[in-house]
């Protein structure tokens, strides 16, 4: 303000001068009042914005609050007691860590950790972005990365606190490998987080720790990545069964619960699921209660807001009676195929059309799978081929809504030529000529449509009236499915007992995919 104040001195004084001097000095005044107009907005931009990325955060969440990250979280809680127990670790020369690099798919809690952890070492805890360092101005970047670690400090000391936890969201956008001479401003705000993490001017008192995510690691520059400046990196996978029923747990506590609610059963279906979805999931089961009047959420209603969290709302299309019933032969191959390879797989089949799909059935894994064997991913195929051999066997032919069934057959058939589980044994990826990748894909494509075939083909005359059932319910449970499949009588083939996980849905037209 001084300096502000002293340069308005100095010019007022040389107007005057001139004016003394019988100089003309309406234009200078002009000239100097469109620049303090300027100046001034451009300092309230300045101010607000950083007073909007610097604000500290309240940081009320602990980690007992999310669920689904044991590892993760142990591991973090594990290198914030270098923070914790300071004086510990300078007895036994350990020196503190300066950044903690949180990693995995949108959705999972980083950022849930990263304020679990400034609660955890009762510590600042201010919030920003990597986007909001990206400027077209020259040296803006540099100057908030510099400010944000000085208001860090500040705060920390205003508190009375001797550490402050800096969380940078999608890190990425800043911190990518430099070398790109369309990107040095990018390059300049790099280099000046480099130098607030590890430099010469880096104080131990406050201890400033940066927890920064991503979901790209792979494109972060070395310099940010070596000891002394993020020295550790944690995993924030999706969680497994165990850890979904945990997030269940958590998100439904206070929900007025139906009696009948398995939540064990709704962390099965929800394989692949990320917290974020999870929590989404419980909102709008309470959502559709809210619609229907009702007082509890049931199982049901999960089981809807499964469907739309993983395929989107209801349309209102209204497809032809001719079309809802190949819609329900298509969906019966998948469902007819997934039962026979592994009793109890089938959710629930359901025509009503959601997103592109004009309908879809669901399966349950009966464990989460990491590792995929050659017969598994066979039998993927097979799954995926039913739903247009079921149209043919039935109608004589088939139509444009198997496309996205196409596509997920062969994205397994060439997972399985560049895995080496082809006839044409191990192969170099890079070195592999499309001809020869090509040929093989229809080979196994060709073979595992006759297989299909063969198990759908004793089904082909009682598949009718099951799908007029289908069409007059609009979605079928996996239980009355597999009631009817029983009845039916026919053996099922031996050997198929391979888990088979996912969504398998007819799409609306040619252009889309599911």
């Amino acid at each position: 303000m001084l300096i502000k104040e002293w340069i308005l001195g100095v010019g007022v004084a040389f107007l005057i001068f001139l004016a003394m001097l019988h100089v003309n000095v309406v234009p200078l005044l002009f000239l100097a009042g469109l620049g303090v107009v300027l100046w001034m907005m451009m300092d309230r931009r300045s101010a607000a914005s950083m007073g909007n990325r610097e604000t500290p955060a309240r940081h009320s969440v602990s980690f007992d609050e999310i669920g689904g990250q044991e590892h993760a979280k142990k591991e973090l809680m594990e290198a914030l007691d270098f923070l914790r127990y300071r004086d510990r670790i300078k007895n036994l020369g350990i020196r503190p860590l300066k950044g903690i690099l949180l990693t995995g798919p949108p959705g999972t809690g980083k950022t849930l950790m990263a304020k679990a952890a400034a609660t955890y070492t009762d510590s600042v805890f201010l919030s920003t972005s990597g986007s909001e360092f990206v400027e077209m101005y020259v040296g803006v970047g540099a100057q908030r990365v510099r400010d944000l670690f000085r208001r860090a400090r500040q705060t920390a000391k205003k508190e009375n606190k001797d550490s402050a936890i800096i969380f940078i969201d999608e890190i990425d956008v800043l911190g990518g490998r430099r070398g790109n001479l369309s990107h040095q401003e990018y390059d300049q705000t790099l280099n000046q987080l480099l130098t607030e993490m590890d430099g010469m001017s880096t104080t131990q008192s406050p201890l400033v720790l940066v927890v920064a995510a991503t979901n790209r690691p792979d494109i972060l520059d070395p310099a940010l990545l070596r000891p002394g400046r993020f020295d550790r990196q944690i995993k924030v996978d999706l969680p497994d069964k165990e850890g979904r029923l945990h997030i269940l747990k958590i998100q439904t506590k206070g929900k007025p619960l139906a009696k009948s609610v398995d939540l064990e059963h709704i962390a099965r279906e929800t394989y692949g699921f990320s917290g974020a979805q999870l929590e989404s999931l419980v909102n709008e089961a309470a959502i559709i209660a809210l619609r229907q009047e009702k007082e509890e959420v049931t199982q049901q209603m999960f089981r809807d807001a499964v469907d739309k969290v993983l395929m989107g709302e209801k349309t209102g299309r209204k497809p032809t009676d001719d079309d809802l019933e190949r819609v329900a032969v298509h969906e019966l191959g998948h469902a007819i195929v997934s039962e026979l390879m592994r009793p109890g797989t089938v959710s629930h089949i359901t025509i009503a059309p959601r997103g592109n799909a004009l309908g879809f059935v669901r399966q349950i894994p009966e464990t989460d799978r990491y590792l995929y064997t050659l017969d598994h991913l066979k039998q993927q195929i097979n799954v995926a081929l039913a739903g247009s051999l079921a149209e043919e066997l039935h109608y004589g032919n088939r139509s444009t809504g198997a496309q996205n069934d196409f596509m997920q057959a062969s994205g397994l058939a060439r997972t399985m030529v560049k895995c080496g589980l082809s006839r044409i044994g191990i192969v170099d990826e890079e070195n592999l000529p499309d001809a020869v990748l090509d040929t093989e894909v229809r080979h196994i494509l060709s073979e595992q449509d006759r297989v299909t075939r063969e198990l759908l083909t004793p089904y082909k005359d009682e598949v009718a009236a099951f799908a007029d059932l289908v069409v007059q319910e609009e979605s079928i449970d996996g239980r009355q499915f597999r009631d009817w499949l029983d009845s039916v009588g026919h053996n099922a083939p031996t050997g198929l007992k391979n888990p088979v996980s996912g969504v398998v849905a007819m799409e609306s037209d040619v252009s889309a995919s599911f």
